[in-house]
């Protein structure tokens, strides 16, 4: 059995501030082997269901924050920045299942510690279908396209929640409860550890009666941008339109899947030079 991991950062029990989780800051250090901890910990719980071989594409930030010998479960280990497929480059249909861990909230929604949706500085909302999405939401777009179910979301109870529209069956585990956007009451991270080995078990055991990721096509994502000159600009790629009702919106529509979310994609590595 093979397991696709997609990595972020922000969702680790312990991590409250983006100093924390930003390469070159003094805590940086600490917080990525908290991190590491956390996917080994999926990993674990993975294999003690059945599953014999891992990939984990490192999806935060330089996409470099794990140390691939101290991986378990002798993971290959998808390392580095400017992928096409961004935080699912790797995956294929030969995969099992999909496991999305330490995710977090939208910019948008409920309160979620470190919340955004790709680039804050550039992206105020993301909806899927008209229903409000995360990263995780945008990222089952992939596995639908591949026809894998996704098994895992490890993160606080907000991502759980924006999850579960889009990836039904999905086995959550919550490691902190958010109390801001820069604050939560975390687990301890052993105990966080056991929720998540725990979780990825069962994940994997239920893996006969997964359902694909549930989002209709054609399907739209509508894109609310920080301000009107984003927007405009996010027109320049092709099959994006701006929203006649919405200066600052904009949507793309595509039938198939992975095309619509490596058109998103082109989208937030166009907008992020202008946005920064």
């Amino acid at each position: 059995m093979k397991i696709f991991v997609s990595s972020d950062m922000e969702g680790t029990a312990g991590v409250v501030d983006w100093s924390q989780c930003r390469p070159g800051q003094p805590e940086y250090t600490y917080y990525r082997t908290l991190l590491q901890e956390e996917v080994n910990a999926a990993i674990e719980g993975a294999m003690a269901g059945g599953a014999s071989e891992f990939l984990v594409n490192d999806s935060h930030s330089t996409m470099s924050n794990l140390r691939p010998d101290a991986l378990a479960g002798r993971a290959r280990y998808l390392a580095g920045r400017h992928k096409p497929m961004y935080m699912m480059q790797g995956l294929d249909a030969s995969f099992d299942g999909v496991f999305f861990v330490s995710y977090h909230g939208s910019m948008s929604g409920p309160r979620a510690t470190l919340s955004h949706t790709y680039n804050p500085l550039a992206i105020a909302e993301v909806r899927l279908g008209g229903v409000l999405a995360g990263e995780s939401g945008i990222n089952a777009l992939v596995a639908l396209g591949y026809g894998v179910p996704v098994l895992l979301v490890t993160g606080d109870a907000t991502t759980a929640a924006e999850a579960e529209p889009f990836c039904p069956g999905a086995v959550p585990a919550v490691v902190k409860s958010s109390v801001s956007r820069f604050a939560a009451d975390s687990l301890h991270p052993h105990e966080a550890r056991e929720v998540i080995r725990d979780a990825a078990r069962r994940a994997v055991e239920s893996l006969p009666d997964a359902a694909l990721p549930r989002i209709e096509l054609p399907a739209t994502l509508t894109v609310r941008m920080r301000n009107p000159d984003l927007a405009e600009m996010a027109t320049w790629v092709g099959g994006v339109e701006q929203d006649p009702a919405d200066p600052v919106a904009v949507t793309i529509t595509d039938s198939d899947p992975i095309r619509l979310y490596r058109t998103f994609v082109t989208v937030v590595l166009l907008t992020r030079g202008i946005a920064e």
